[in-house]
């Protein structure tokens, strides 16, 4: 059913809208920009992907908590 659905001459057609909607003066600034968005889209799933396979390892552990009753509070007027 979609055998030959895309042939050069739909590609010539949708270059042709592209040129008349956007103009060819910000063809350029446009794939400039969409490709910048891809390589940051790009850079931060490899950085997902690293975090996670390396978990907890760049988390340090949390400090150990004092009990309420220690002689820091009673040596600041606590009970």
């Amino acid at each position: 059913m979609l055998r030959n659905a895309l042939e050069p001459w739909h590609l010539l057609l949708v270059a042709i809208a592209f040129i008349a909607l956007f103009g060819s003066k910000r063809l350029p600034d446009t794939a400039r920009s969409l490709g910048k968005s891809l390589r940051i889209l790009k850079s931060e799933t490899r950085a997902m992907r690293s975090d996670g396979a390396e978990p907890d390892a760049t988390v340090p552990a949390p400090p150990p908590s004092a009990p309420s009753g220690s002689a820091d509070s009673r040596a600041q007027g606590g009970a």
